[in-house]
């Protein structure tokens, strides 16, 4: 929560997310026009700007945009024999139906403008669920978020090898990846951008994929050589990443790796990737209000919390947790304090399911309504506060 200070400032920014909307003097309509990004050609499309000192998102149609996105939605969780009866006779068996009769209406209802990306835990310490279609990403019809599986680097992956980002196997990939779905999706306007890895192990490593270690040793930074080595080897990453998006797609936002906030970042990494990606994104669960501040001002690059929740992360079998609507509202308030965040987007998930152990609706779609009801709060009160930047 805010000290006393950080509130006085919070109102006179008019920016308050509590009782009621002090608000000061809209800003002008927004263009992108003086804005530098990595895209070859954002007319149309989401990109960023910078106006009085704050970064935003800017939508298609010029105006301001602050991403609200709610993260893992997965209709395998309608799927269970307790719950099948729901997808079959309410929904005919179709994902399409579901999204549209289901998930559509309450992400609207609950004032999320976001699907911040849907793959979703399937079994613990596993590999997530697919990405959408865009016949799928279509039926939601709002703004969305797709994640590009360069590598599957990510700190909870105990299965996958790391790539050898100098190989000319590597580059192969990156262009296929490209192709398979940028090229899809370039012409979409209500695509926000591309992530990358989930957390991805540059520096760290979990227990559960201590077999591969980091993509690269710790050690070695402690040597100008090792540094200098590391610097190299991201800035590969990076660039091959970038150009194999940019042949096939000009148009949309890059939001890079999800680097998890609360495990060792090698500035190596932050200072290769900055050149190639729009924004730098974060996983946090701990204190992402701080560590984002700290990082855009250290950068100078927009921010974006990509995954955050107050939860219980260490549940047993049989046992549910629930997404503490107070501590999101208190973090929306505070990441709007940060000229440099452009969204927050909540780790769901939409439909708890027996692995992951908490979402907004139970297994018989029955809405957390306590939790819901403050989400829905803070994000009516974000959506107002945007409405008056238009």
């Amino acid at each position: 929560m805010m000290n006393s200070t950080d509130r006085r400032q919070f109102l006179r920014h008019s920016l308050t997310l509590g009782a009621g909307l002090a608000l000061a003097g809209s800003l002008p309509r927004l263009t992108a026009a003086d804005t530098k990004t990595t895209q070859a050609a954002p007319k149309g499309f989401f990109t960023l700007a910078q106006r009085k000192g704050r970064w935003w998102l800017i939508k298609p149609d010029g105006g301001p945009f602050f991403s609200l996105g709610l993260n893992h939605i997965d209709p395998a969780s309608l799927r269970y024999p307790e719950n099948i009866h729901l997808w079959r006779d309410k929904y005919g068996g179709s994902t399409v139906r579901w999204l549209r009769e289901s998930v559509a209406p309450n992400l609207k209802a609950w004032g999320f403008n976001t699907v911040g990306w849907v793959q979703d835990t399937t079994v613990r310490q596993w590999k997530h669920s697919r990405s959408f279609t865009h016949d799928e990403y279509r039926a939601l019809g709002v703004p969305y978020c797709h994640l590009l599986p360069f590598t599957e680097s990510h700190q909870w992956d105990k299965h996958t090898a790391h790539y050898d980002f100098r190989s000319a196997d590597w580059k192969e990939w990156c262009d296929y990846v490209a192709r398979s779905h940028c090229a899809e999706l370039a012409a979409d306007p209500q695509l926000i951008g591309y992530f990358y890895s989930d957390c991805p192990c540059w520096i760290h490593h979990r227990p559960d994929n201590a077999w591969r270690g980091p993509i690269f040793d710790p050690e070695r930074l402690k040597t100008e050589a090792g540094r200098k080595e590391l610097s190299e080897l991201a800035r590969s990453y990076y660039q091959t990443t970038h150009d194999a998006i940019r042949r096939h797609d000009p148009h949309h936002l890059i939001l890079g790796d999800r680097y998890e906030a609360n495990q060792p970042i090698a500035i190596e990494v932050i200072n290769a990737a900055l050149p190639f990606v729009d924004v730098l994104s974060f996983q946090d669960f701990r204190d992402p209000v701080k560590h984002l501040r700290e990082w855009h001002e250290k950068t100078g690059k927009p921010v974006l919390l990509a995954d955050g929740a107050g939860i219980k992360w260490q549940t047993v079998p049989g046992e549910f947790t629930r997404n503490e609507g107070a501590w999101y509202a208190a973090t929306l308030e505070g990441l709007f304090l940060n000229p440099g965040c452009i969204g927050f987007h909540l780790c769901g998930a939409y439909q708890r399911n027996k692995a992951r152990r908490y979402g907004l609706l139970d297994e018989q779609e029955n809405p957390d309504a306590e939790n819901v009801a403050l989400i829905t709060a803070a994000n009516r009160k974000a959506a107002e506060w945007m409405k008056t930047r238009e």
